[in-house]
């Protein structure tokens, strides 16, 4: 279950010199908030549009204020139900889907990617030294003498 965050305290109420005798315990209920942060890291901050975000009018155009009023009104009903109307439709199977995905992709990251990555680092060591026999072996020699052979050769530039 959940962390509890909130303390509840339980008091006895005396009435003068008698003890309160309902039944229920006297305990303060918890406060459900109506309207909890449900984005709280604040991923889609870009989704938050506002009529004037989307329709403009310049200082120099405008429409009669009744008709702004109203087409403000319909903006902001028609994103509220629309938006209700979908996720009512479509929030449960993508969420579905979404579970199964990120299922999927963690234990793939955790069954499959993550061993791979700690062999080679386990085997890294030994590549690298034979990679650096080899590289000593065949590769050093043959750079070195073309360095010595190209090292007489100078250029020069002269202007005419």
């Amino acid at each position: 279950m959940g962390l509890e965050k909130e303390k509840s305290e339980t008091r006895i109420i005396m009435d003068d010199d008698e003890f309160n005798k309902s039944i229920e315990p006297i305990l303060p209920k918890k406060k459900i908030r109506a309207d909890p942060n449900r984005d709280p890291h604040d991923i889609n901050s870009h989704l938050k549009v506002n009529f004037e975000d989307v329709i403009a009018e310049p200082d120099t155009t405008h429409s009669f204020d009744k008709v702004w009023i109203c087409s403000n009104a319909v903006f902001e009903l028609v994103k509220f139900l629309l938006y209700r109307l979908l996720t009512t439709i479509l929030a449960i199977p993508l969420s579905f889907v979404a579970g199964i995905l990120f299922a999927i992709l963690s234990s793939i990251h955790i069954w499959i990617v993550v061993p791979c990555i700690k062999s080679c680092m386990m085997a890294l060591p030994s590549v690298q030294a034979i990679w650096r026999s080899l590289v000593d072996v065949f590769i050093s020699p043959l750079v070195k003498s073309m360095g010595r052979c190209f090292s007489s050769v100078g250029f020069h530039v002269m202007k005419d």
